[in-house]
């Protein structure tokens, strides 16, 4: 595997419905130096619901992220939201721990689109993970609890290089998490990401990193992670 790291910045739905935000917390995960700024497609998406995202909306965070020259990414959550999804040539894209969990048909769906694949398990024990690994799949490492408390990181491997994880998916307070699985060899982090850690219009602002936070973090762990390289 690559020795440099992968830092993506799970928007979600911290934009709130208003691509505006979107907009803006797209080019703050850029300044602060993340390589994916990811949202996603098919929760709570009806036209009703925070995150009612159309073909219109996508061609716009499309526009952005090259702008910014910041690769976009998205986790698939329903059937509906792949079908659009194929309407566009992106590189990567992103299953998330339910859709392991509860829609193992959706899942396969996905995989048949041959990207780079990166696939969170926070809602499966080990024992539990019986898919076939390929080349461009990448497995995150998590727990699907919002937040997540640093007891419950037992699990965690302590050497990602001799675990079937090639990184982490972060949902605790703060960076420090992150961090530790970058000292233990991950090399993608996945970190929630918002501007205003305040906002309670979702639960996902209080667990995500601030722009301080985010770019301390990349800076912090691409230096940590230099440092491991040439030991």
């Amino acid at each position: 595997m690559s020795k440099k790291l992968t830092f993506i910045a799970e928007i979600g739905m911290n934009y709130n419905s208003n691509f505006g935000l979107a907009y803006e917390l797209i080019r703050q995960a850029k300044l602060c130096g993340a390589d994916i700024a990811k949202f996603q497609l098919g929760w709570r998406d009806k036209p009703e619901e925070i995150n009612h995202i159309t073909k219109d909306n996508i061609k716009d965070l499309i526009k952005w992220s090259n702008f910014f020259e910041i690769e976009l990414m998205f986790s698939i959550i329903s059937k509906n939201a792949l079908e659009l999804f194929k309407e566009f040539n992106f590189k990567s894209v992103k299953i998330a721990s339910r859709t392991f969990k509860y829609d193992r048909d959706l899942f396969d769906s996905i995989l048949n689109l041959n990207l780079k694949t990166f696939v969170s398990f926070g809602m499966n024990s080990l024992n539990e993970i019986d898919v076939k690994k390929t080349k461009n799949m990448f497995f995150l490492y998590c727990i699907s609890n919002y937040p997540t408390y640093y007891d419950e990181l037992s699990s965690m491997p302590e050497n990602f290089n001799n675990s079937i994880f090639d990184g982490y998916s972060d949902h605790t307070l703060g960076i420090e998490s992150s961090l530790l699985a970058i000292s233990r060899g991950a090399k993608i982090i996945e970190k929630h990401f918002t501007l205003d850690k305040s906002d309670t219009t979702i639960r996902d602002h209080a667990l995500s990193a601030d722009p301080n936070e985010l770019k301390k973090l990349i800076e912090l762990g691409r230096n940590l992670n230099s440092i491991i390289n040439v030991l």
